[in-house]
């Protein structure tokens, strides 16, 4: 994601506040409520409840700019909202996690949950890759065009890797786990769609606008989202929403991008 963003994509706030600040809000605020209320209401089992807030509490996609720039969105708008709410997550992640955890498991495990080590290690997995794919974009564009798409392949295949090694893990508990997380994880998806469409809609945000804010609020960090379930975390059972809703949010996502790709003289 590095490669692809420089420092005006974070001066957009200040060009069209009022399409950032209903992105942010959907996705750092709206997505999190909604997310404890599908887990409380939907999950039994308390760590797949807190691997939903784990994909919640997580920031949008870099797939979410791809998906908005075939549906014809504000591309520029979701690249800011996906670097944006990267780097406001490293600090509500740990927050929602430590609050997720002592509710949903009740236990001693949010005496013991290391605040300051998750930022670090946030940081570590997200803002510094990044900030070292800017600086190289701004030293050396050729080269960063260049590899993106490598990059990018080679984000595929880790991503894709890592869900064969959970299903693996987890393969006697995927089946009646995914009879939980499933409507949970396509209820959460949907809800989400909806109320960014329907804020996007108050705020008086312009069509395109709007897409990109309903992408960028459903298309989440699938990976970042596992990595933290079973590095941080350590409990791979926590990853298999992360898993699901990786694999589910691709369907609004590609009927985003047929409907509204065949569009663009129209929108």
């Amino acid at each position: 994601m590095g490669l692809s963003l420089s420092i005006e994509d974070f001066r957009r706030i200040f060009v069209y506040p009022k399409a950032v600040l209903t992105g942010l809000i959907n996705q750092i605020i709206f997505l999190p409520i909604i997310g404890f209320t599908v887990a409380y209401l939907f999950i039994p089992q308390p760590e797949l409840a807190v691997g939903l807030m784990i994909i919640a509490a997580c920031p949008g996609g870099v797939t979410s700019n791809l998906i908005s720039h075939v549906s014809n969105a504000d591309t520029a708008l979701s690249i800011s909202l996906t670097a944006i709410s990267s780097f406001i997550t490293v600090i509500t992640i740990p927050l929602i996690l430590s609050f997720s955890l002592g509710y949903f498991l009740g236990d001693d495990r949010i005496i013991n949950f290391p605040i300051l080590k998750t930022v670090l290690q946030i940081i570590a997995i997200t803002i510094l890759p990044v900030s070292i794919g800017m600086w190289i974009k701004s030293r050396f564009p050729d080269f960063a065009q260049r590899m993106l798409k490598p990059t990018k392949t080679a984000s595929t295949i880790l991503f894709i890797l890592i869900l064969i090694g959970i299903i693996a893990a987890e393969r006697e508990k995927l089946i009646p786990s995914f009879k939980v997380v499933g409507s949970a994880v396509v209820l959460l998806n949907i809800l989400t769609l909806l109320v960014a469409w329907i804020s996007s809609y108050i705020t008086k945000l312009n069509l395109k606008q709007t897409l990109s804010v309903v992408i960028e609020s459903g298309i989440q960090n699938g990976t970042l989202a596992i990595l933290v379930a079973t590095t941080i975390l350590q409990v791979p059972q926590m990853a298999l929403p992360a898993a699901v809703y990786s694999l589910f949010m691709f369907i609004p996502g590609g009927i985003f991008m047929w409907w509204f790709g065949r569009k663009s003289n129209q929108i």
